[in-house]
């Protein structure tokens, strides 16, 4: 499975941005989708997941602000992010669970300026 993830950039605070991340290869029976970030000299973290049922879980810091979606025809996720702040500048990873393996994207820069 190879994962290849797409739209992040850079913005000022109260902007928005929209990830995409796309599955490819051997893509049946994927369970859960979601998005992780890690900062300069933080560990990588958990932002947002999403079952194969659409059942959604997010980090507390984005609660109301990030919203997760699937297309399972396109084996596709995506991350929209709305008022954006400085704190959430990362390189944000998608990962996907087929299985019992997990498989990582190679990561996109989100850069937040106040």
């Amino acid at each position: 499975v190879q994962l290849v993830e797409s739209g992040g950039g850079l913005v000022q605070a109260g902007g928005s941005l929209r990830l995409s991340c796309v599955a490819s290869g051997t893509t049946f029976s994927i369970n859960a989708m979601g998005w992780y970030r890690q900062a300069p000299g933080k560990l990588r973290e958990l932002v947002a997941t999403i079952t194969s049922g659409g059942s959604t879980n997010y980090a507390d810091s984005v609660k109301g602000r990030f919203t997760i979606s699937r297309d399972n025809a396109k084996n596709t996720v995506y991350l929209q992010m709305n008022n954006l702040e400085p704190e959430d500048t990362a390189v944000y990873y998608c990962r996907i669970d087929r299985s019992i393996v997990s498989y990582w994207g190679q990561g996109t820069q989100v850069t937040v300026s106040s």
